[in-house]
């Protein structure tokens, strides 16, 4: 337990220096622990218990999951600083890396499925390490593209706020009717 809370505190000093933001590292972070959810439900899909080797599969998963929030988070953080709000960027880091989140999350798991399936004695013990990862990596995915923008803007939100009470300024927000039909009509 020690090795992994070392483990989280490096991925977050790691993470919250290229951001430049204490919060958003906290954002990337969240999909831990569902990948850990995954993992535990694969187990029980797949009939294994829960071993050293499981374990030590989860803390190698918690860095794969960090991936696609870190994809979708800096995408978002690059449209922000063409200009964009918070919502215009949110819906375009979901749409054009959609595709690349998900392609890299099945990949991993078709490339991990022949050792989940394997049935020899030899494999036998790296076989609850490869469960953890490719289960942990499919259910951390759809969560992440759910919780990761959704997250993102209740912290846009707080921000938000936050700079409303300091400079008493009214915040005019998006216009997420014009940021649908600029986002469907190509432009952005």
């Amino acid at each position: 337990m020690s090795g992994l809370a070392l483990a989280m505190l490096v991925v977050y000093a790691l993470l919250a220096i290229p951001f430049r933001s204490y919060t958003q590292p906290f954002i990337v972070m969240t999909c831990i622990p569902f990948g850990a959810v995954g993992a535990i439900a694969g187990h029980a899909l797949m009939g294994y218990s829960i071993s050293l080797t499981s374990v030590l599969g989860i803390v190698a998963l918690s860095g794969v999951v960090v991936n696609d929030s870190l994809v979708f988070i800096d995408f978002t953080n690059q449209q922000r600083r063409k200009g964009h709000c918070a919502h215009d960027a949110v819906l375009e880091a979901g749409t054009a890396r959609f595709r690349p989140i998900m392609l890299t999350s099945l990949t991993t798991f078709f490339g991990l499925a022949p050792m989940i399936l394997e049935t020899s004695r030899q494999a036998r013990f790296l076989i609850p390490m490869a469960i953890s990862l490719g289960f942990g990596v499919l259910f951390a995915t759809v969560i992440t593209l759910l919780l990761v923008p959704s997250l993102y803007m209740i912290l846009e939100d707080v921000h938000d706020a936050y700079a409303g009470l300091l400079r008493k300024k009214e915040h005019t927000p998006c216009n997420p009717a014009r940021a649908l039909r600029d986002i469907h009509s190509g432009g952005a």
